[in-house]
């Protein structure tokens, strides 16, 4: 997995970045004179000159957090021109914005304006405009938190039907495919509505069932469609109750072999990636699971996939081909969870020891991009995913205090784990009264 934090923003060469990054001149060479300084005053001197630094620090990150407003504003206001190029610029600078700041206060007074705005773009833009408006959605769904669950009611409707649109741009329906299954991640607690969005995602990948060694057939865009909607499929795989993943192991876990004979190296790992978490959820409900009908072949497959040295193939794809299908291949048959640590900060590291958790690291880097260390910083959701702690409890958040904001996130995301949690083990016992 490419390591998202390894980035380094530079302003210069990013114009978008220095719309909502101003930079300002530093301070240092403007020096007081100390020569009227007294022995006598020495300890008060040294106290005004470390309190006026503070007032500076303060005043600059006032500036900032003003001109990232007013410019922010003025984006918005951009989504509402006739031109389309005017209208795909503004929501790339929304996009750039939100991926590299955490602002949910200053989202929350205005979440229905930008919600409206982006949907509207959505609704009447082509291809680019509707992809860059729904990925701007799934930024603004992680900002807010479930607290954007209005947002979701508001845009899932759209989203589903441009999703199964035929006609529709390929680039558009992928990115629906990404929005849509991030929008309810975040912000469903009812498994009804999870299952809703997953099958409509499971009806663009299992397009790819039964064509087996015949995927040659299949263009490359579909082919990267079908990875998208897998990818956001597992995404929500990973909040499906217990009782329910049984049925999603009959009805998908033979089936997606066909994809690991696909020609795209990219649908071949999300495949792969797939059955392991499907393993991985099968056995926290029965350790000693085994796919008794499938074994056999899949543990063979994974095993060539693992070794493959075709030299028709780039190099880079059959080494990234080769890594995935050897943790794979060790967790179907050894149930050996592969272990991935990803740097944040100087000093903290993210352990990524489940295959729930990996997926779920791989489709929020696809959403937030470079932006991804900031929010591991700042964004209370993405902590608590990630068992980070709320912002402040460690050297990395660099937070001491929390906004009002920043504390009901962390409570709702600390009361929807439990309540899922409970829903979970309501529904096992459940089920098991009822097979007596």
């Amino acid at each position: 997995m490419p390591n998202k934090n390894s980035k380094k923003r530079s302003g210069r060469t990013n114009a978008i970045a220095s719309v909502f990054l101003p930079r300002f001149e530093n301070d240092d060479d403007d020096r007081i004179a100390d020569n009227w300084v007294t022995q006598n005053l020495a300890s008060d001197g040294a106290s005004w000159l470390e309190s006026d630094a503070v007032n500076k620090d303060e005043a600059r990150d006032t500036t900032v957090q003003e001109n990232f407003e007013d410019k922010f504003i003025e984006c918005l206001d951009g989504t509402l021109q006739k031109k389309a190029n005017t209208r795909i610029t503004a929501l790339q600078h929304i996009q750039m914005a939100l991926q590299k700041n955490h602002v949910a206060d200053f989202l929350w007074d205005r979440k229905e304006t930008v919600t409206d705005n982006i949907l509207r773009c959505l609704k009447k833009g082509k291809g680019n405009e509707q992809a860059v408006a729904a990925a701007c959605l799934s930024l603004v769904a992680l900002q807010l938190g479930p607290e954007a669950k209005s947002v979701f009611t508001s845009c899932q409707a759209y989203l589903t039907t441009l999703l199964a649109d035929n006609t529709a741009s390929v680039t558009a329906r992928g990115a629906c495919a990404l929005s849509l299954s991030t929008l309810c991640f975040v912000c469903c607690d009812d498994y009804e509505e999870i299952k809703s969005v997953a099958k409509s995602l499971e009806n663009i990948f299992s397009q790819g069932y039964g064509k087996g060694d015949k995927s040659t057939s299949v263009s490359a865009d579909e082919n990267w469609f079908m990875g998208q909607a897998l990818s956001a499929w597992c995404l929500l795989l990973t909040i499906t109750p217990g009782y329910a993943v049984d049925t999603h192991v009959k009805n998908h876990l033979g089936p997606l072999q066909d994809l690991l004979r696909s020609s795209d190296v990219n649908l071949r790992m999300i495949a792969g990636k797939a059955i392991a978490l499907l393993f991985e959820l099968a056995r926290a409900n029965d350790k000693d699971f085994e796919d008794e009908q499938n074994g056999e072949a899949l543990c063979e497959v994974l095993e060539q996939l693992a070794m493959d040295s075709a030299k028709y193939r780039a190099k880079k794809d059959r080494r990234e081909q080769r890594s995935c299908f050897r943790d794979v291949h060790r967790f179907v048959v050894n149930a050996e969870s592969p272990c991935e640590k990803v740097k944040v900060g100087k000093e903290n590291l993210l352990e990524l020891c489940t295959w729930s958790h990996k997926l779920q690291y791989d489709v929020l880097c696809a959403v937030l991009m470079t932006g991804m260390s900031a929010h591991l910083k700042a964004n209370p959701l993405l902590r608590d995913i990630f068992y980070l702690g709320a912002p402040g409890v460690d050297e990395y958040s660099q937070t001491k205090t929390l906004s009002k904001a920043q504390r009901r996130f962390v409570n709702t995301a600390a009361s929807k784990r439990r309540t899922k949690l409970r829903a979970k083990n309501r529904d096992k016992r459940a089920v098991n009264a009822n097979e007596f």
